[in-house]
């Protein structure tokens, strides 16, 4: 947009601002005083008017970070799972059914959603179509497909988005990236990340997972709606097997271990070595099934070498790019996931004693290797003298639901914005695929060959199934 362009729309409504300001770079904006507040104009600093979709468990920890903002409306399908969010914003009008209040509610800047992961993509797609910014939690989407059909409607609409994956915007993802740039390591061409989800082993804490589907069909507790549950994923009878959080073990409703965790850890990994989409993929785990995820899985992914303006593309995230690689090679990498408790051996040089913990990264180097889950320990010694000389150079953030906030109000995109997140969920979700019962016998004699641009696998088609699935009828356009 140019300045003469802002200038014939000096009427702008607040409602217009905020939602052409998400799509403009601000190197340089020129604002007609009417938009800056001027002439008794609203602010485009005001605040926001935000709806929460999916509240009654991380939906309520996102919403308490927007409270500076206007909590207006307030959408669960579980009545008593919700009850104290809605308690905590007795002004907020409640629903059920966000599709009808976000055609009800005009005055809807932005939308929180928190959902099961098999409605994230209905919730944003609706909330994009009605011209809402967009803040969802991970993984983005439920299918590879709802990623990139998500990323380009929120980039044509030019709304502001943020994927749910906290961790991008913390101190430990920057410092990874310093270290890794700076070249202390040397170049890295193996990834390890592991996690002890679905169970902590002692008392199953997080979900089910390797189980059948349950034959009983008990009444539907008051307050459910069972069927806005479902949403868009074939119906079944209610169960307390699937909720209010045990959804995410069923292939109909969750995206398993690696939904859950992989767009937490990886994200780092993808900033600090400019990843791009894999070329491809291999899974083995215990025992699978057609309505669960297994118990414990591996998943090896392949990325190419990355050149300096192959660095350049895939690192789309603004306010994170930093000094360049320095010259430093990015060659070809393999990166291995493991879930249910299984991990890698221990990397030659870790000192004896030292655990590797349930939940880890592990980055190797030629020269040493980064060992941390949150924090970033750095081996040999001599590597971690040199990392204590290596200078902050990437801009720090003011936190990741503020980016989103200050992206909503006509400021940079947020550190995990759609065009960033999308592609990050479609190789999380690309494991998934692998992890398919019906592909299981195929798989342990070849890898799957990934074609991102094409979005297909090229050598197995029977396996591009899996890249979509089919909605019921009511819930996508």
């Amino acid at each position: 947009m140019t300045k003469n362009s802002y200038h014939k729309e000096t009427k702008l409504t607040r409602r217009q601002f905020l939602r052409h300001s998400a799509g403009v770079s601000t190197s340089v904006m020129v604002l007609p005083g009417a938009v800056l507040g001027l002439h008794g104009a609203p602010s485009a600093n005001e605040k926001l008017n935000i709806a929460g979709i999916g509240i009654g468990g991380q939906g309520a920890e996102d919403l308490r970070h927007m409270e500076n903002d206007n909590i207006i409306a307030l959408c669960d399908v579980d009545q008593g799972h919700a009850a104290h969010v809605f308690k905590r914003y007795p002004k907020a009008r409640a629903f059920t059914d966000y599709r009808k209040m976000l055609t009800e509610i005009k005055e809807i800047d932005g939308v929180v959603i928190a959902t099961p992961d098999h409605h994230h993509f209905a919730a944003a797609m609706t909330a994009i179509k009605h011209g809402k910014h967009v803040y969802c939690e991970k993984p983005l989407t439920h299918s590879l497909w709802e990623a990139r059909q998500l990323a380009k409607a929120a980039r044509d609409a030019k709304v502001a988005t943020q994927m749910g994956n906290q961790g991008q915007a913390s101190e430990g993802t920057r410092r990874l990236c310093e270290y890794v740039w700076s070249g202390i390591l040397g170049p890295i061409r193996e990834v390890h990340i592991w996690t002890d989800r679905p169970s902590n082993g002692l008392f199953n804490e997080y979900w089910s997972q390797g189980v059948n589907r349950p034959a009983e069909a008990p009444p539907v507790p008051a307050g459910l709606d069972w069927d806005l549950w479902v949403g868009p994923a074939p119906m079944r009878p209610y169960h307390p097997a699937y909720l209010p959080f045990k959804w995410r073990g069923w292939w109909d409703f969750g995206t398993g271990a690696l939904g859950d965790i992989g767009c937490h850890s990886m994200d780092p990994v993808f900033r600090a070595l400019k990843l791009g989409a894999p070329i491809t993929v291999q899974a083995s785990s215990t025992r699978v099934n057609t309505e669960t995820f297994p118990l414990g899985s591996m998943v090896t992914y392949e990325f190419p070498a990355r050149s300096s303006e192959v660095q350049a593309n895939n690192l789309h995230v603004r306010g994170l790019t930093g000094p360049s690689a320095g010259g430093l090679a990015m060659p070809a990498c393999k990166l291995t996931w493991y879930d249910g408790g299984l991990r890698p051996p221990r990397p030659e040089g870790l000192p004896e004693g030292k655990l590797m913990g349930d939940n880890g990264r592990l980055l190797i180097g030629e020269k040493g290797f980064v060992l941390g889950r949150v924090d970033n320990g750095i081996y040999p010694e001599s590597c971690a003298k040199a990392a204590k000389e290596v200078s902050e150079s990437i801009p720090r953030s003011p936190g990741h639901h503020q980016e989103w906030l200050d992206a909503c109000k006509g400021g940079k995109p947020a550190g995990s914005y759609f065009d960033w997140a999308g592609p990050l969920a479609e190789t999380v979700l690309l494991g998934n695929v692998a992890l398919r019962v019906k592909l299981r016998e195929d798989l342990t004699l070849r890898e799957l060959r990934w074609d991102a641009a094409k979005l297909e696998f090229t050598n197995l088609g029977d396996a591009n199934q899996f890249i979509r699935r089919e909605f019921r009828p009511g819930w996508v356009d």
